[in-house]
């Protein structure tokens, strides 16, 4: 399965988990969940929504309503037995999907169902992947210095206090996550 659809995958679980939505509602939730610059689009979530249906992982619920003059059925999803048990698996998951960029703040999102140790590995994957970043940007930035204009250069450097700061943040999390256990 592709990252992207592991991703879609939990973040679809792990909200219908709270309960049924629908897919209007559903999409909502995940900019809410994740972010703004998160948003999922109604052409990748409505197939997701269908493959997840195939696997029985998840459900319609049918309800009539009224809209102006007509009545119209409104889908709403709902998890099944089978799908909390794969959202379950996939939160007992720490391999390199969970703490790459494309996945890392959708796994981190339901942390609160993670186990401990599992949280630990994903943040100490995310940290070994941002001092990786750290290390090529300062040899980037170093290399290229006399070739950039200084715009570029303070871009340069804007890319790694990012970086930095958000390693410092892991740092944070991984501390306050050892001193729990």
């Amino acid at each position: 399965m592709a990252k992207k659809n592991t991703s879609l995958e939990v973040v679809v679980l792990g909200l219908l988990s709270q309960g049924p939505m629908h897919g209007y509602e559903l999409r909502k939730r995940v900019s809410l969940t994740l972010g703004p610059l998160s948003a999922i689009s109604y052409g990748s979530l409505y197939p997701e929504l269908r493959r997840l249906q195939s696997l029985g992982f998840i459900d319609e619920d049918t309800q009539e309503s009224e809209i102006g003059l007509t009545r119209r059925a409104r889908i709403a999803y709902k998890i099944t037995k089978t799908g909390k048990d794969k959202f379950a698996t996939l939160l007992k998951e720490a391999g390199p999907e969970s703490w790459d960029d494309e996945n890392f703040l959708t796994y981190f999102a339901f942390f609160a169902k993670t186990a401990s140790a599992v949280r630990l590995q994903i943040l100490q994957g995310r940290r070994a992947r941002l001092q990786e970043r750290v290390a090529l940007l300062e040899s980037q930035i170093e290399k290229t210095e006399k070739q950039m204009d200084q715009y570029t250069i303070k871009l340069q450097n804007h890319n790694l206090d990012s970086v930095e700061s958000e390693l410092k943040w892991i740092d944070e999390l991984i501390s306050s996550e050892r001193k729990q256990a």
